[in-house]
């Protein structure tokens, strides 16, 4: 009889502490997935939290118009079946257009966590006009991780707003046509696949991949073993928004190098010309080498200034090698950018656990 009343002990230990720590969302049901982020934010609401698990199955998740879905809490992970069958999508009016306007999820806490989903904003892009921003994930925290994410948009895909953050990326892909890679920070993107699309209907014009504002951070974005596919539009790798910009490029697969404009880079800065773009060991998908032995640029931008009625125009000008050392390349380790912060080793804790808890749920 003791050891009947142990054995059950035992199971209802365990049942608690799975109920405590997981909450599961109903297949296909976008409300269900409100809801399950809204009790996460109150439950892990303290920084030190422990670590809380939504376990998303496969399915379509249609939250409609709604956006800016705010995840406030900590130690948050939003695990989904699998990154192409698990999809969460918004729809927001083009007359809604803007950066800090369309984002399918504000992310607000520190140490959170997304694996094996998709994010679409759905927003009619090429409808827009002239601009067209919907972004899918606004990260205004800290610390957060993407394992096997796919976030799908056009213009501002992914926006890193905080000027302290640290983030990663890993085994990713994010698609887009102008600036869908923007924003603050030191952000490192390892093993992921990015995609330039039509940047409009018809194929016309250029796509830019990343626009970075560094400001209170040392490295940037760092792309390292990357893979850019093509679609139609040329394209180039960044340009700079605010501040001092950095974004490197590392070991990069290009499907379609014709595709890469000469300059590799956008010379015209929006708000600056500082800017700290390098490229290393940039390769073609048989592997080969092909990156320049030298690409020096001149970055400049044009102010104009209205003065007792006289407009005056003012040029900056920044000249640069973007074609980075050995010596330089060496310094771009994830112990360098991000200290003592290792997200290499959550993701093999998180995947652990996560695959333990979606077996519970067959």
């Amino acid at each position: 009889m003791k050891r009947i009343l142990l054995v059950l002990s035992c199971f209802l230990c365990s049942y608690v502490g799975f109920s405590q720590q997981v909450i599961v969302v109903k297949p296909s049901d976008a409300q269900s997935i409100l809801a399950a982020i809204e009790k996460a934010n109150q439950r892990n609401a303290n920084v030190d939290a422990e670590r809380l698990y939504i376990l998303i199955p496969d399915g379509f998740y249609d939250l409609g118009t709604t956006v800016l879905t705010k995840i406030t809490g900590h130690n948050i992970a939003l695990i989904g079946q699998s990154m192409e069958g698990t999809v969460i999508q918004n729809k927001p009016d083009v007359k809604q257009e803007g950066i800090s306007k369309t984002a399918i999820f504000v992310n607000r806490g520190s140490n959170n966590y997304f694996q094996d989903l998709t994010l679409k904003n759905d927003m009619d892009y090429y409808a827009a006009g002239f601009a067209g921003r919907a972004v899918t994930l606004q990260d205004k925290g800290t610390h957060t991780i993407c394992n096997r994410v796919m976030l799908l948009s056009y213009q501002d895909t992914y926006y890193s707003d905080n000027d302290l953050c640290q983030h990663y990326f890993q085994d990713s892909e994010i698609h887009g046509t102008v600036d869908f890679i923007c924003g603050d920070g030191d952000v490192w993107f390892e093993r992921c696949r990015i995609v330039t699309e039509k940047r409009n209907a018809d194929g016309s014009g250029r796509d830019v991949i990343a626009a970075p504002k560094t400001s209170k951070t040392h490295w940037g974005y760092v792309f390292n073993s990357c893979t850019i596919e093509n679609i139609v539009s040329p394209f180039e790798y960044a340009r700079g928004w605010h501040s001092v910009p950095r974004c490197i490029w590392l070991h990069t697969t290009l499907l379609s190098p014709e595709k890469l404009n000469p300059n590799r880079f956008d010379v015209r800065g929006m708000n600056t010309v500082t800017s700290i773009f390098k490229e290393y060991h940039t390769k073609n998908v048989q592997g080969e080498d092909i990156t320049p032995k030298t690409n020096v640029l001149t970055f400049w931008m044009k102010r104009k200034k209205m003065e007792d009625g006289q407009e005056t125009v003012t040029e900056q000008r920044h000249t640069d090698e973007t074609i980075m050392t050995d010596e330089e390349a060496r310094k771009y380790t994830l112990a360098n950018v991000f200290g003592s912060w290792h997200p290499d080793e959550v993701i093999k804790k998180v995947e652990k656990k996560a695959q333990k808890l979606m077996k519970r749920l067959k």
